[in-house]
């Protein structure tokens, strides 16, 4: 898990949740204090332990969550959303087989967030249909065309 030094407070607060849940979860930065951080490096950092299987998702937090979700889009393998709700949760994770959650702090409040990451962590992918586009995604993420 990392956030930029916008979503230091609530890494914090899921971090205690998820901990409390019985989740093993490695901080990967910024942490309190820190007033500036930039959020590629922490995308990069969280989404090649994703990638290369040292976590099994990540959850990064920003301040729009805009930019870390593109950040993380860039990596091959990495299939982020940016999930201001439950319903945007269940369809990343349901529908998309997302592997990074990214969350907004300055978009979402954190009874919210803490729903979100649950529902997130819970829902399982759906396949059929869904995998075929998955698939499809991999395909254009590997320089392939679809047409």
């Amino acid at each position: 898990m990392a956030a930029d030094h916008n979503g230091v407070a609530l890494k914090g607060r899921l971090i205690e949740t998820l901990r409390a849940d019985g989740h093993e979860v490695d901080d990967r930065g910024a942490h309190p204090g820190e007033e500036l951080v930039d959020y590629p490096p922490l995308c990069e950092d969280v989404c090649r332990r994703v990638i290369d299987g040292r976590a099994d998702r990540a959850i990064v937090v920003g301040g729009s969550g805009q930019g870390e979700v593109i950040a993380c889009n860039k990596m091959p393998g990495i299939r982020a959303g940016l999930c201001p709700d439950v319903w945007h949760a269940e369809i990343s994770r349901g529908n998309n087989d997302a592997n990074v959650l990214v969350l907004g702090a300055k978009a979402i409040e954190p009874e919210t967030a803490e729903l979100v990451v649950a529902t997130w962590l819970t829902t399982p992918f759906k396949g059929d249909v869904h995998a075929r586009r998955v698939a499809m995604i991999e395909t254009l993420e590997q320089g392939g065309s679809l047409l």
